[in-house]
Formats: C-alpha cells, sequence, structure tokens
C-alpha cells in the first residue's frame, strides 16, 4: 500500500504525482492524446462554438463576459444582451479556449510546466492573476460551480465528437476518451486545489471562508480524484 501524506497534497508537483497514480495516467494517454492532434484540432473551432452557445444561454454565465476582458482593446458590451458569438469580445475569448484545446494535444505531460500551465489557468478564474499578462489586472472572477460545469460540457461535447468520427476505429476512440478524460479530471482537481479554502491560503475563496480547514480542502480535492478514478473503472467494465 502507497502511503500519501495529506499535507504533501497541497504542493502542485506532489498533487499532480497522486491524481496522475490514481486515475492511471500513463505515457500511452499521452501518446494517445498526441496521436488524436489532427483530429482534435479539426474539431477545435466546433468545440469551442459550442461551448460558447452554452455558456452564452444563461445569464449567470454570460454576464462574466460583459466586464472588459484583459488584453481586449475594442468595444466592450454593456449588457448581457450585447454578447453574441459574433461580439469582438467573444471572439476574443473563444481565441483563449482554442489555445486552451491547441496546447492539451501538444503539451509534454512529462514536463512540470505542462501542470503549472493548468494550475494558472485554474487560478486565474479565482480573481488571483495566474499568469504574468494578468498581473495589476482586473480580476476575473468566475465560481467554481460554473468552472466545473464547463469542464463536464467540455468533456461530453469533446466525447460526442471524437465517437460520432468516421475515421477513427473503436480502439483508436477508446483510448483517446479515456485520455482526455483523465487530464480533463485532473484540471477539474486544480480548480477545486484553487477554490476550496485552506486556514493558511487567504487567496482562496473568500466566498467559501470559514466552510473548512486545510484537510477539508484536500480531502474535496482527493474525493474529486477518487470520483475520476471510480469512473475510469465503469467504462473498463463497460469495455469488457
Amino acid at each position: 500500500m502507497q502511503h500519501i501524506d495529506p499535507a504533501s497534497l497541497d504542493t502542485l508537483e506532489s498533487r499532480i504525482s497522486y491524481a496522475k497514480a490514481f486515475v492511471g495516467f500513463t505515457p500511452e494517454d499521452a501518446q494517445a492524446i498526441y496521436a488524436s492532434k489532427p483530429v482534435v484540432s479539426a474539431l477545435v473551432p466546433a468545440v469551442v462554438e459550442a461551448v460558447y452557445k452554452k455558456l452564452l444561454s444563461f445569464d449567470i454565465t454570460a454576464r462574466s463576459f460583459v466586464p472588459r476582458q484583459t488584453g481586449y482593446e475594442g468595444e466592450a458590451p454593456t449588457a448581457v444582451e450585447d454578447l453574441s458569438l459574433e461580439h469582438p469580445q467573444i471572439k476574443f475569448r473563444m481565441s483563449f479556449l482554442k489555445g486552451y484545446l491547441v496546447k492539451l494535444v501538444t503539451m509534454d505531460y512529462d514536463q512540470a510546466s505542462t501542470w503549472e500551465y493548468l494550475d494558472k489557468v485554474a487560478l486565474m478564474h479565482t480573481g488571483v492573476a495566474g499568469f504574468a499578462h494578468r498581473a495589476k489586472k482586473p480580476g476575473l472572477r468566475v465560481e467554481y460551480i460554473h468552472m466545473a460545469l464547463l469542464l463536464a460540457y467540455v468533456i461530453d461535447v469533446l466525447l460526442g465528437a471524437v465517437i460520432e468520427h468516421p475515421d477513427l476505429d473503436d480502439k483508436t476512440k477508446s483510448a483517446v476518451l479515456r485520455a482526455f478524460n483523465k487530464v480533463l479530471w485532473i484540471q477539474n482537481d486544480l480548480f477545486s486545489r484553487h477554490y476550496i479554502p485552506s486556514e493558511d491560503s487567504p487567496s482562496k475563496s473568500t466566498k467559501c471562508a470559514g466552510l473548512g480547514s486545510k484537510a477539508q480542502g484536500v480531502l474535496f480535492g482527493a474525493a474529486t480524484v477518487v470520483f475520476a478514478g471510480v469512473l475510469q473503472v465503469l467504462y473498463q467494465r463497460a469495455r469488457a
């Protein structure tokens, strides 16, 4: 039985090591992701459009795109009613999701910098500047519920697109979907890492302050990883 010190999960390196081990993210998964680049890259525009249609279909998620976005210099919307897929600021934001999806199929998953990037993606949505270009800029705050649901929707869109792809055999589809599922569940855990409060991390969600301790935050993250592992087992049994 492998020993995991709960306190160690508060550091990115240890957390990723545990998450990868638990969900079974292997070099073969990374290779499946790399091999899917031609297919996934072709799907990116459709995936991004589907995701933003979903985001703009609810006022609670759409309102995050009303304030001027960091780096955007065009005309900003004044109300959610101004937003559409054709609005320049939405197109600006869509380009970031496109970049994120492209990175997923090109990053070296053996490098710490890859997981640091995914961690910064999570951090920047809490209102803290995760990336250097956002330093001294207005904070981008999106509540955890929306980020978790967004990742679930991205997984569903990718799943549908890959399953229906005519040029992939069943073995390839299975490998690609399982690999992406693992990565995006780890991404979800990285979101929880920054949203779930810790006693010694005042930068964590002020709205969540007082809900628990460092142990609660670590256990929530561990529960996320465990659930991802359960899904992998269920998937394997369904394929058997």
